[in-house]
């Protein structure tokens, strides 16, 4: 989403690096420049103002122009000032609930920003921490809206309120709310009607909603595909509705995405939950700090943690620590690590978690690493379980019938082979001499701090 912005960004400050020393023209040089880059990538021209204003003020005081290092602390500046933009600032992003239950959640927003499908994802992400949402849809004007939410729901194992014979938005909410009441649903999500906010009829079917809802959140859906009608919309959403936090959707997408960003500084709501992907469990809590990371180009070693996380089994990690330092480390194995791999999200969003290493992911074809990760997999799974565990006896006759089995050719397979060899031998040093290999690898690894 934001590579043309991290790029030029990371340009300007090459540039700065390149300097040494700063004086007051080498800053307004490169504000200019990241001014210019902003507004290319659609952030709303007052916010870029804005957001200038406070770098300039920081990065021509002493702080700046008297540092040993005075690039470092442009990037610093600019670092903490995006984080402002985003609607960070230090307190985590987190859901506000009612002190009486159910909690309920209200999502707004224009039509086709994706406000059905964050109603799954969002409660797909309560119930992985430990809650039972209900979602009901109040769409009763789009064709099968009311449909869509509830095949999301079996989809993913989700209860939807989806009553026959009611065609009224406030009726459908109240009998949601009685249904929640009544079993000890902690929370109802409500998906509503896209709107324009220049349609008076539908705001005030919305204000009605929000009145016999009493939600604990209103989030606005703004669509990063969107342009400046993202900001505008929200903006009056606000003004009319009053929403709570915002719900970046798409950033999976291609677009320039600065306008949705805009949204969180226009209205003063932050941003709350981004959605980074078309999978119902591709959605995650924002955190302002790490996607300012993703953008500058410092990678995100936490959310990769996390993502890590998710898709391990802690016995099958301890397991694997075994093999290695016993030398076991089969084909079977590396086929795993792979499938691990894969579940962690696409390999451009992996790799520009990886601090320093979002630059050179660009040159990398990661949809080519993907399909080559897909048809290792389909090999190892046309071996029998001894090829697995004992490769050595992979023959010319043994090679053919896996490369018939997978779809490949013998090429592949032997190349298959050799990558293993490969991770084998540096699993092995890790596995006897890990320690020093381990600190011989840091020492040649570059310092970010």
């Amino acid at each position: 989403m934001f590579e043309a912005l991290s790029e030029k960004l990371e340009g300007v400050f090459r540039s700065l690096r390149g300097r040494g020393s700063l004086n007051e023209a080498d800053i307004d040089a490169g504000l200019r420049e990241i001014r210019l880059a902003l507004l290319e990538a659609d952030v709303h021209f007052k916010v870029v103002k804005q957001f200038l204003e406070r770098v300039r003020t920081r990065a021509v005081g002493q702080e700046v122009l008297k540092s040993l290092t005075p690039a470092q602390a442009v990037v610093r500046v600019v670092r903490d000032e995006m984080i402002v933009m985003l609607g960070g600032g230090g307190v985590p992003a987190r859901i506000n609930t009612s002190t009486r239950l159910p909690s309920v959640i209200l999502l707004a927003g224009l039509q086709g920003s994706g406000k059905t499908t964050s109603t799954a994802k969002l409660g797909k992400w309560l119930i992985k921490g430990g809650h039972h949402p209900l979602l009901v849809s109040t769409d009763v004007y789009r064709p099968a809206a009311r449909e869509q939410l509830r095949m999301l729901g079996e989809q993913t194992g989700q209860k939807v309120h989806h009553p026959e014979g009611i065609s009224d938005p406030r009726e459908l909410l109240r009998s949601a709310l009685a249904e929640a009441r009544a079993v000890g649903h902690e929370f109802v999500l409500v998906d509503t009607a896209g709107r324009l906010h220049i349609d008076d009829e539908l705001m005030t079917e919305l204000a009605d909603l929000k009145q016999i809802a009493q939600p604990s959140e209103v989030l606005y859906a703004a669509d990063a595909m969107t342009g400046q009608d993202a900001v505008r919309s929200a903006e009056e959403f606000h003004r009319r509705i009053g929403i709570t936090g915002i719900i970046l959707t798409k950033l999976d997408g291609d677009a320039r995405g600065g306008a949705a960003l805009s949204a969180a500084a226009v209205t003063g709501c932050p941003v709350k939950f981004a959605g980074v992907g078309e999978k119902v469990d591709a959605f995650e809590l924002f955190q302002a700090e790490r996607m300012v990371g993703r953008i500058l180009g410092m990678g995100d070693v936490l959310g990769l943690i996390e993502r890590a996380e998710g898709v391990v089994d802690r016995e099958a990690a301890e397991e694997m620590v075994r093999k290695l330092r016993r030398s076991e480390f089969t084909l079977q194995d590396y086929r795993d690590q792979l499938a691990q791999v894969r579940k962690m999200g696409p390999l451009d969003q992996v790799l520009s978690m990886i601090p320093g290493f979002s630059s050179a992911a660009k040159d990398i074809d990661t949809n080519q690493g993907e399909q080559e990760m897909r048809r290792a997999i389909a090999m190892i799974d046309s071996m029998t379980p001894f090829e697995r565990r004992e490769p050595s006896v992979m023959n010319a006759s043994r090679k053919k019938r896996v490369a018939r089995g997978s779809g490949t050719g013998v090429e592949d397979v032997n190349r298959l082979l050799k990558q293993y060899a490969q991770m084998r031998k540096m699993m092995k040093q890790f596995g006897g001499g890990g320690g020093k290999a381990l600190r011989r690898m840091a020492a040649r690894m570059p310092q970010f701090r």
